[in-house]
């Protein structure tokens, strides 16, 4: 269920927020069909938006877990920890995808040259999972941090426009 603020959101920013909710949701109770079902509605909205407002959530979280800052170790545990988790409710993960994921909401990630994108299906089904595991370990919840994400990104919009 969305937040007061989530619900007052424009209707493809509220779409991809009750997606989101619902995959990570979905995650978090180790349902793989109701994954499936929201990771499918946040593949088909705008990829874009999607992108930046799950990215901005796992970089939020992390920065939360690793207030003095994150090293290329803890990136790695998160990494094995949150692969653990996954493989002991379902087999569809794909760490390479998680990778992708992790290291894009970082801003790490580097596509090669001719390297075909990633399959935004996969994407929106990992990062609600890597968002379940941190959401977990770090006892915290999910709508404040989509709240943010969402005010950041229409700040920067509305910053952008002429």
């Amino acid at each position: 269920m969305l937040s007061q603020e989530l619900r007052r959101l424009p209707g493809v920013a509220r779409g991809i927020a009750e997606a989101a909710v619902d995959a990570v949701e979905a995650a978090r109770a180790r349902d793989a069909e109701g994954l499936r079902e929201a990771a499918d509605r946040l593949a088909a909205a705008d990829s874009e938006h999607v992108g930046l407002v799950l990215g901005s959530v796992v970089r939020a979280l992390l920065e939360d877990l690793h207030p003095d800052g994150l090293a290329g170790e803890d990136i790695q545990d998160v990494l094995e920890q949150c692969v653990r988790e996954t493989l002991s409710w379902t087999g569809e993960l794909d760490v390479d995808t998680l990778v992708v994921v992790l290291t894009g909401a970082l801003g790490v990630h580097q596509q090669e040259d001719g390297e075909p994108r990633p399959d935004p299906r996969r994407l929106a089904w990992h990062a609600p999972v890597l968002l379940a595991y941190l959401l977990m370990v770090s006892n915290r919840r999910l709508d404040p941090y989509l709240t943010a994400a969402f005010a950041e990104i229409m700040r920067a919009e509305t910053v952008e426009m002429p």
